[in-house]
């Protein structure tokens, strides 16, 4: 089990079936497994979907690529392709490499959520690779969550401060992900579609885990091989509406008004002809893990109800939601009979304020479901991160039940407290309702659970 057991102590016989559930979902979406599952090679003929590749026409391979996933991705198309590989670099978030090489794909990390300069050099390293491509290379991308902040090259005139001002800004002002990498995409040289441009007119295969509500490949880490559904419009907007031109350096905002003013060409669209020669495949996403937690569920036991995974919204307004829908298959058995277990995937948000405490969407989620839970039976609320990390911490996210809140008085927490300074870690750590896993080396969205016993 991926889990720390040391979270079953306050209701052991509900919580080990719940960390049976989370297990399952995600040995779903593990990222070895789902390139093993979607590629298929036989000889010289390579099938993934329904695209099929005659590698004998290819003088030389390469694999690039950005993610959380980027690793074990990395590995499995190692185990495929073997010496047929040419060269290859991928960057993965700190902490998330494995210590042994890989033969051919060097792995190289760096920080996430605010990039750094590792991977400046990785993004510049990536596009050279790109560069050196020619129309008899095939170059195969691995994209996974996380890689709009692993895969860093700014746009002329802009340096790696101007990137990290910005990236921390959008984080806080609650900004969704598609917002914030709309304006990644417009203040890079290598998201948007640009990456495919530099490869250009080299075959490219893009192989993507997606971690983005509704799978839209443009989104997904930024969408550096696929054309950009986004303008310089779209881009100015979200600064409007989120208040940011004066919490933006001002290169930033000069660059964005400039391209609104039609200074600068807009990202590759759908008629770029770099596109001639790209595909791109989706190899697992939120709904996999979500419909075998469902599946795990069913076998336990459980009345199983996969309600939907396009959950978006702010995490304590969803918690409230979250708490409802416990209380009505209590009192009323709707909309499924105890013992139940309702399923919704997606991924919230945090409107931090200017002094924020330590924390994740899923643990201000858990929290804010544990305070409205007080004194309940029956209900426990469970939120995971996908990828063992919400938020800036070691954590997965948290569960959360009626007796949260008391076992925090037991020892002179006030929830309340905690979840106005969105300091849900030392609150949901002390009380035992926290959920650790390390690393999963995968990344679908989050998960959230409302379990009801009978």
């Amino acid at each position: 089990m991926r889990f720390d057991t040391s979270v079953l102590s306050p209701n052991p016989n509900v919580r080990r079936l719940i960390l049976e559930i989370l297990d399952a979902a995600l040995d779903a979406v593990d990222p070895y497994r789902a390139i093993l599952n979607a590629l298929h090679l036989d000889g010289e003929r390579l099938t993934i979907g329904n695209h099929s590749y005659n590698l004998s026409r290819f003088e030389r391979i390469f694999v690039i690529g950005a993610g959380k996933a980027g690793d074990p991705m990395t590995r499995a198309i190692e185990a495929i392709f073997g010496e047929r590989l040419t060269d290859g670099l991928v960057v993965v978030k700190t902490g998330h490499k494995d210590p042994n090489p890989t033969p051919t794909i060097r792995i190289v990390e760096a920080a996430h959520p605010i990039p750094d300069e590792n991977g400046v050099a990785a993004g510049q390293e990536i596009l050279a690779l790109a560069e050196s491509a020619t129309e008899r290379d095939l170059v195969i991308t691995l994209i996974s969550g996380g890689g709009s902040a692993l895969l860093v090259a700014p746009a002329d005139g802009l340096t790696l401060d101007d990137i990290q001002q910005m990236t921390d800004a959008l984080i806080v002002s609650g900004a969704t992900i598609n917002e914030i990498n709309c304006l990644r995409k417009h203040c890079s040289a290598i998201k948007g579609g640009q990456l495919t441009r530099a490869a250009a007119p080299a075959t490219m295969l893009t192989l993507v885990l997606s971690d983005v509500v509704g799978n839209p490949l443009d989104v997904i880490a930024s969408g550096p091989t696929v054309p950009d559904s986004s303008s310089w419009a779209d881009a100015w907007e979200i600064i409007v509406r989120y208040k940011l031109e004066e919490r933006l350096p001002a290169a930033i905002v000069e660059r964005l008004c400039a391209g609104r003013e039609g200074h600068i060409p807009e990202t590759p669209t759908a008629d770029d002809p770099a596109f001639a020669r790209s595909q791109t495949i989706i190899v697992g996403d939120n709904r996999i893990a979500a419909v075998a937690a469902a599946a795990k569920a069913k076998e336990l036991g459980f009345n199983t109800l996969l309600l939907t995974t396009y959950l978006q919204g702010e995490a304590r307004e969803i918690a409230q939601v979250a708490v409802a829908l416990g209380r009505e298959i209590c009192a009323n058995g709707d909309p499924i009979a105890a013992p139940a277990c309702l399923i919704l995937g997606g991924e919230t948000t945090v409107q931090l304020g200017k002094q924020p405490g330590k924390g994740g969407r899923n643990q201000e989620l858990a929290l804010a479901a544990a305070i409205a839970l007080h004194g309940t039976n029956k209900i426990t609320i469970v939120a995971l991160a996908t990828d063992g990390t919400d938020g800036p911490t070691d954590s997965a996210g948290a569960l959360a039940d009626g007796k949260t809140v008391a076992r925090g008085r037991e020892k002179e927490l006030h929830a309340a407290h905690f979840l106005s300074t969105h300091n849900a870690y030392p609150y949901l750590t002390a009380v035992n309702d926290m959920l650790l896993t390390g690393p999963t080396q995968t990344n679908v969205n989050d998960l959230l659970l409302i379990f009801v016993d009978e």
